[in-house]
């Protein structure tokens, strides 16, 4: 994942819940592609990180992968 500073437009398709955890993480999608997005809260300043862009099949198998603790 690259840093990013949350500057790309895109619709938020999934969530983590960010109220049990500093850590979050989105699936997005923004022009034909999904992508996850994982914000840390855990500092003094919100770092937020982003996935490469993925064709839907690719990008969801991820954020399952994801979600069961099986993505590095």
């Amino acid at each position: 994942m690259r840093e990013t500073r949350r500057s790309v437009r895109a619709r938020v398709v999934a969530h983590t819940c960010d109220h049990c955890s500093p850590l979050a993480y989105e699936l997005c999608a923004s022009g034909g592609l999904l992508f996850v997005r994982r914000t840390d809260r855990s500092g003094d300043q919100p770092k937020t990180r982003e996935s490469e862009r993925l064709p839907d099949a690719r990008a969801r198998h991820m954020w399952l992968d994801l979600l069961l603790g099986k993505a590095r």
